[in-house]
């Protein structure tokens, strides 16, 4: 029977790349989307052209309605869930935490640290062997997707970034160690520089090819090369792995 997988924000950049990779792995995939719905939708075209399973489902994992309503209909349409990868995240534009605003920072928390726990605690709800319910409780794994901003501080850039992945490591590993004996396994993924769009999002989507020189492998890492950390997590190949922290960083 197909295992159904749930990816935040993955209608582009590491999201995506990880939805096609688990599909062809044999997951059943939910492509979560917050407003992009083209994207999403091709995302889920490439992976039924190539045999899979995946459905489009678009929430703000900000906010909580919009959560609770995308896991019902992932409930309704793929059956029970046994795989979450938090990836849904913001950056912003270049600024010293002087200037940065009380908006910039709500916005900053709700979508990188809020939603973790909202869709986590969801998960484990419906994971956990400790809860009988519908879909069964058997178990299951979550991989959060950090960053390695979160030891570095990422200074007169964007240190409200670093401090909510920081957020991310430290529920990665509480969240573990809580459910570690219900069956469930939870890891986090820190990415480095990785050639994705997010970096356009923040105002500088130069930024992968300009740092690479600076890199100790000299070269930026790929959204696929970060899906494959990821899958690996998700998979029985990692069994006895949980409460990690990942760096997928080239070294940096």
């Amino acid at each position: 029977m197909p295992k159904t997988l749930l990816i935040t924000g993955a209608s582009r950049g590491i999201g995506a790349a990880t939805a096609i990779l688990a599909a062809s792995q044999g997951w059943q995939v939910a492509v979560n989307y917050a407003s992009n719905s083209l994207a999403a939708d091709g995302v889920v075209r490439e992976i039924r052209a190539a045999g899979g399973v995946a459905i489009a489902v678009q929430a703000d994992v900000s906010v909580e309605a919009d959560v609770l309503k995308m896991f019902d209909t992932v409930d309704a349409k793929l059956g029970r869930l046994e795989g979450l990868v938090n990836n849904a995240g913001v950056v912003d534009i270049a600024q010293r935490v002087d200037e940065m605003s009380l908006a910039r920072l709500q916005r900053m928390w709700a979508t990188n640290i809020t939603s973790s726990f909202l869709c986590a605690g969801l998960a484990v709800r419906r994971m956990s062997k400790k809860y009988g319910g519908e879909f069964g409780g058997k178990g299951g794994a979550i991989v959060n997707v950090s960053s390695v901003a979160s030891r570095l501080g990422s200074p007169a850039q964007y240190v409200d970034y670093a401090a909510s992945k920081a957020a991310i490591d430290t529920f990665t590993l509480g969240l573990a160690k809580e459910v570690a004996g219900e069956g469930i396994r939870v890891n986090a993924v820190r990415p480095g520089i990785i050639d994705t769009d997010i970096h356009a999002s923040g105002g500088d989507p130069d930024r992968a090819a300009r740092m690479a020189a600076q890199l100790p492998m000299e070269r930026a890492g790929s959204a696929h090369e970060v899906a494959q950390a990821i899958c690996w997590l998700l998979s029985d190949a990692a069994s006895y792995t949980t409460g990690t922290l990942l760096d997928v960083a080239g070294g940096r």
